[in-house]
């Protein structure tokens, strides 16, 4: 039986003619998906990034440079990418491999989404679906649980360079679930992830610092306080500047509501050190 997966980007569509039994994933969070819905032991390989639930049969492949041999040298039946880097869709459809494509999500509503699409692709609608709604019912509670934050302003670092993401993002939108202001949107320029000055966070004051790049460099909660000028940071004086793991927070798939639950967490605990609370 033929499973139809939908829209892959533009106006086309991508038919699966059985259920995949050999796929390839060059895609963490799509990996992270995959396993999320019940469908880990139809994956075959996955690319050098992937690494959640452990055990994942991580190889070589890259979902940045794309080798379609490679790829192909896995007989896969089915590959899931987040882009079609390196004109990866069209070397898969020469060897009659149909390719999914996950682009990243911009929002929550395109992460069920994709969830969704994967438990179609893989036969797995039905636990697809009752990840959904777990989700979201686990999202709508944490959110519910965390204090008000009118006006609480916050700064999340993607990198020691001070990269960051605007609300116009998929990391953006789950700290707007609680009405947090992010202190980069009046600096994108039109760049979704914006590179900030050291200047402009310490005028912008941000009551908040999540940092996402502690993994990737060594970024620790003292290190920020000892960078010039930052002591008069709210955050920093008030010891709210908190370490994230940064593939949760990066990854728009199952453990998104980790992210959201963690964002309460610390929010309830800020709120519980204030005076008064």
């Amino acid at each position: 039986m033929a499973v139809l997966s939908g829209p892959i980007g533009g106006d086309t569509e991508v038919t699966i003619e059985a259920e995949p039994v050999s796929i390839v994933s060059l895609s963490p969070t799509a990996t992270e998906m995959l396993w999320a819905v019940g469908a880990g032991d139809q994956v075959v390989a996955v690319d050098d990034q992937s690494d959640f639930p452990e055990d994942v049969p991580t190889t070589k492949l890259s979902g940045y440079q794309p080798n379609v041999e490679a790829i192909l040298a896995k007989e896969p039946d089915l590959v899931i990418a987040s882009d079609d880097t390196g004109d990866l869709v069209s070397g898969l459809e020469k060897a009659r491999v149909p390719t999914l494509l996950m682009p990243a999500a911009a929002d929550l509503d395109e992460t069920y989404s994709q969830i969704e699409r994967i438990g179609a692709a893989t036969g797995h609608e039905e636990e697809a679906g009752q990840l959904v709604e777990e989700t979201r019912i686990g999202i709508e509670q944490a959110v519910a649980d965390a204090p008000p934050t009118d006006g609480v302003s916050y700064f999340h670092e993607l990198s020691p360079d001070l990269y960051t993401a605007t609300s116009d993002t998929f990391i953006g939108e789950v700290y707007g679930l609680f009405g947090l202001e992010n202190v980069a949107d009046e600096a994108k320029g039109g760049d979704d992830y914006p590179q900030l000055s050291s200047e402009y966070v310490v005028g912008a004051e941000p009551d908040l610092v999540f940092l996402a790049d502690s993994q990737c460099c060594g970024v620790a909660e003292k290190d920020v306080a000892k960078r010039p000028g930052w002591e008069q940071v709210p955050a920093v004086a008030e010891e709210q500047v908190h370490v994230l793991d940064e593939d949760i927070a990066s990854r728009w798939g199952p453990r998104t509501l980790d992210f959201v639950q963690q964002v309460s967490q610390l929010l309830q605990e800020r709120e519980d050190a204030l005076p008064g609370g």
